[in-house]
């Protein structure tokens, strides 16, 4: 089948069926969500899987209409700022050191161009990593040893899916979107995961502990963290 459907949250997802496809296959386009079916795929079962799928539907959708990347664009974080200005090369250049990036722009650029779009936000994202790589485990240890939690290690990644996560072998992976938050709320995160060394689940031993290490905060500073979002 080929075709658009209407959905009152998602808006347009646009159908198109492909001779080589195997499954059905969700891509965020802007401005619509495109799913690529197999041949003879009947309508009730891409209905189906829209709704088995819609959070990470919407999530998808979100983070391809989020703001544009300009010369006025600006990151304010405690631990990470960064800020577009004109120069007078023909060349991007991007300066970065801990806690700050500059990005030097050609004067007359279009910032409309995709393909420019998308290496923005690897400069952006890298320039984060970079940072996420040096605060974070420094942070993380402090806190282990002011609150007696044990870890294996932790790793700095990507993901736009959670702040944060702990195996059950004690080895704590954090977004480096972490560097986007406010000093406490970053805080709350490496004790969420730290106090997973110790609970794994999230029952009501969990809380007790993730309550001690934030001075019975860890409810308030949940509602807080949800005001935010990973990515860009």
């Amino acid at each position: 089948m080929n075709g658009v459907i209407k959905d009152i949250h998602l808006g347009d997802i646009i159908v198109k069926s492909n001779i080589r496809a195997r499954k059905l296959t969700f891509r965020g386009k802007p401005g619509s969500i495109q799913v690529t079916v197999p041949v003879g795929t009947h309508k009730s079962e891409v209905l189906s899987a829209i709704e088995k799928l819609r959070p990470k539907l919407a999530s998808m959708k979100e983070r391809v209409t989020r703001r544009s990347i300009d010369i006025n664009y600006r990151i304010d974080a405690q631990f990470f700022k960064l800020s577009l200005i004109t120069g007078q090369r023909s060349q991007f250049m991007a300066h970065s050191e801990l806690g700050k990036t500059e990005i030097v722009c050609p004067a007359n650029i279009d910032f409309n161009d995709d393909k420019l779009q998308e290496w923005l936000q690897k400069v952006i994202a890298e320039a984060l990593r970079k940072n996420a790589k040096v605060i974070l485990p420094q942070r993380l240890s402090a806190l282990a040893s002011n609150h007696q939690f044990d870890y294996k290690g932790v790793k700095i990644n990507g993901s736009e899916g959670r702040w944060g996560s702990c195996s059950s072998s004690k080895s704590i992976n954090l977004s480096y979107y972490l560097m986007l938050l406010p000093a406490h709320l970053i805080d709350y995160v490496l004790l969420h995961e730290l106090c997973h060394t110790k609970e794994m689940n999230h029952g009501t031993e969990f809380w007790k502990l993730l309550n001690k290490a934030t001075n019975n905060k860890a409810l308030a500073l949940r509602e807080e963290l949800r005001k935010y979002k990973t990515g860009l």
